[in-house]
């Protein structure tokens, strides 16, 4: 598999996600969020993935790239290329589908559980989570979880090839998580969170969540028509 990971330069890594992905024979290559190459550009794509950012998807300042990974996005599903997105990528993934996505009242942040209806494609968690902004999914999707800040997992059916979307972080390993908490520390003590005990639960669930994600990652290759 060519998986085709859309990423910003702070945030390259695609962690447990990536890892298994790996492990089932993929080649990664990233591309730069913000110098998108047009679809018909890219060799023999599998798979789409788009990671998480620290961009506000719904931010006038934005629009561009914002418009460019959505074209990028559907242009790949209406050729067939499946779509598996995270966090930010998921609120791209949403708008680019007809949904939407805005400002949380407060951020979500920790590990948390979501309320599922699909524990094989997204298992309760608990799930680090690190974001300000949520998503609506669109109304051609299927909602698979919900949390009280808002939706948290979709699939789509409704172009050529399928799409998967989570706005929690099954990829992120104890070492980057712990970079974001460290990178906005002010920020989320001033949310309310405790950051050493953030940290602390991070580097214990590690272990577990690195086997969570990769069995994540099988189920939803499955979905998509890439388990083999």
């Amino acid at each position: 598999m060519h998986v085709y990971v859309v990423a910003d330069d702070a945030g390259r890594e695609a962690g447990f996600v990536g890892e298994q992905l790996e492990n089932r024979g993929a080649t990664l290559i990233y591309l730069e969020r913000d110098e998108l190459p047009v679809f018909e550009t890219l060799e023999a794509p599998s798979l789409l993935l788009l990671l998480g950012s620290d961009l506000a998807a719904h931010a006038p300042q934005n629009a561009g790239v914002v418009e460019s990974e959505s074209e990028l996005t559907s242009n790949a599903l209406d050729a067939g290329v499946p779509v598996i997105a995270i966090c930010y990528g998921a609120q791209l993934l949403a708008r680019a589908l007809g949904g939407t996505s805005f400002r949380a009242p407060e951020p979500e942040l920790g590990w948390c559980t979501v309320d599922t209806t699909d524990p094989a494609l997204c298992p309760p968690g608990p799930w680090p989570q690190l974001h300000k902004d949520v998503f609506v999914a669109p109304p051609t999707a299927k909602l698979l979880a919900e949390s009280p800040t808002g939706h948290q997992a979709f699939i789509d059916e409704s172009r050529a090839a399928r799409a998967i979307a989570w706005q929690f972080h099954p990829e992120v390993t104890a070492s980057r998580f712990i970079l974001w908490v460290d990178e906005d520390a002010d920020y989320y003590e001033a949310a309310g969170a405790d950051t050493q005990a953030l940290r602390d639960e991070t580097r214990e669930r590690e272990a577990a969540n690195r086997e969570a994600a990769h069995q994540l990652t099988d189920a939803a290759l499955d979905y998509l028509g890439l388990g083999s």
